[in-house]
């Protein structure tokens, strides 16, 4: 804090907090919930797992862990979502929602939530890779358990992270029907060398594809699946009206 000339009240000011509880974050073992860490090392111009490095280590699945080295490097990702918002968007509220029903514990709850949380911070540092997320409507019209304040929230967490100068999100309308996204998600990033490798989703396990042709594939699927998008204005304007009929 005193390198970044960050006083608690105005750590607190800009995370909406009690002075007394920004305080207490400079304290050893005194850590921000989930929600506030990544505004936290954003404003401090660091990583979460550098301020608090016990706090993302081992909580995500071993096979995904690559995965996040590669976010962490990307200087662009571009993202399709059939069913899900993306994770790097996604509120503590839906990410236990899409935990719902899991065999897992409370715990296990915590600690899956915290990671997908933490990886969120790539989007607030100084120099954020490029994001551009297409989504299908039915993300935005779909609740989990009835929860109406809880989509609602999140899409309203849509249109802030829409505001970030190195997101674009944009929607696929239901009227557009059967389209090349229905095969699956699949996440591809830019790493610094011009080398590109995806991430693709499934039902047991999401794996890494590398290899040139297999990523050249799902660049194309990409490229269809975009142009069936709306603009980005088009886009914002449809979740904002997603939102408002969640209230």
């Amino acid at each position: 804090m005193t390198e970044a000339g960050i006083t608690a009240e105005t750590l607190a000011a800009q995370t909406g907090v009690d002075p007394k509880t920004a305080a207490r974050w400079a304290n050893p073992g005194r850590i921000p919930q989930t929600r506030h860490r990544a505004q936290v090392a954003a404003l401090l111009g660091k990583e979460i797992t550098e301020l608090w490095p016990d706090v993302v280590r081992r909580r995500e699945p071993v096979w995904f862990r690559p995965w996040t080295e590669i976010e962490r490097e990307a200087v662009s990702l571009r993202s399709f979502q059939l069913a899900w918002v993306p994770g790097l968007l996604q509120t503590e509220a839906y990410a236990r929602a899409t935990l719902a029903g899991e065999a897992l514990t409370p715990a296990e709850v915590d600690d899956l939530v915290a990671a997908r949380l933490a990886r969120q911070a790539i989007l607030h540092r100084a120099r954020p890779p490029l994001f551009v997320a297409v989504v299908d409507e039915m993300v935005l019209r779909r609740t989990a358990g009835g929860d109406r304040a809880m989509m609602r929230e999140q899409c309203e967490h849509l249109v802030r992270c829409a505001a970030l100068p190195a997101v674009q999100i944009h929607v696929v309308p239901a009227d557009v029907g059967i389209h090349p996204g229905h095969g699956g998600p699949f996440t591809i990033a830019e790493l610094p060398d011009g080398g590109r490798v995806a991430h693709v989703d499934g039902q047991g396990r999401a794996q890494i594809v590398e290899h040139r042709l297999d990523v050249a594939t799902l660049d194309r699927r990409w490229a269809r699946i975009n142009g069936e998008a709306l603009p980005r204005a088009l886009s914002l304007s449809l979740i904002t009206e997603a939102a408002k009929t969640w209230t």
